[in-house]
């Protein structure tokens, strides 16, 4: 795919995007960025290891800037202090060449992310129930369950 068709679709699927996938979006990209960071760092290719991280750090920065402190304020109040704590592992893995506190800044994102990926399956499951309670569909019978294993 050429790079302008890449933004292409990149940005229809930000402008479509849930909240819920945005975030999701945000976790995958300061993971993809940590880890092209991780690569270079290794490489002691320190530009593309600062310029990674900073990307990291951006996308970090939209995640802590995007709590909702009034609806759940402990909760926000958690969620800061592990990107605040992420940030600063960014920023010692960007200064200090450290890549045992870039380790340790993916290791808190991907843990993140797959927090979030499941709840999303929980709300998933859960909308699906409310929807499948709102169905006028017939209980199930003597009948319906005899044509069921004669077919099956």
């Amino acid at each position: 795919m050429n790079p302008q068709a890449a933004q292409s679709y990149l940005r229809t699927r930000v402008l479509t995007a849930t909240p819920e996938q945005l975030q999701m979006m945000l976790y995958d990209g300061a993971i993809r960025f940590a880890e092209q960071a991780r690569a270079a760092l290794q490489k002691q290719d320190f530009e593309n290891t600062f310029a990674n991280i900073s990307r990291a750090q951006k996308i970090l920065t939209e995640l802590n800037g995007g709590l909702k402190h009034k609806v759940a304020p402990d909760l926000c109040g958690k969620l800061a202090s592990l990107y605040n704590y992420i940030y600063r592992k960014l920023v010692e893995a960007s200064a200090h060449h450290r890549l045992d506190s870039l380790d340790e800044a993916l290791k808190l994102l991907r843990f993140q992310r797959e927090t979030w990926a499941m709840l999303l399956g929980k709300l998933a499951q859960e909308k699906a129930a409310t929807h499948a309670a709102r169905l006028d569909m017939p209980e199930p019978s003597a009948a319906m369950e005899a044509s069921i294993s004669i077919r099956g």
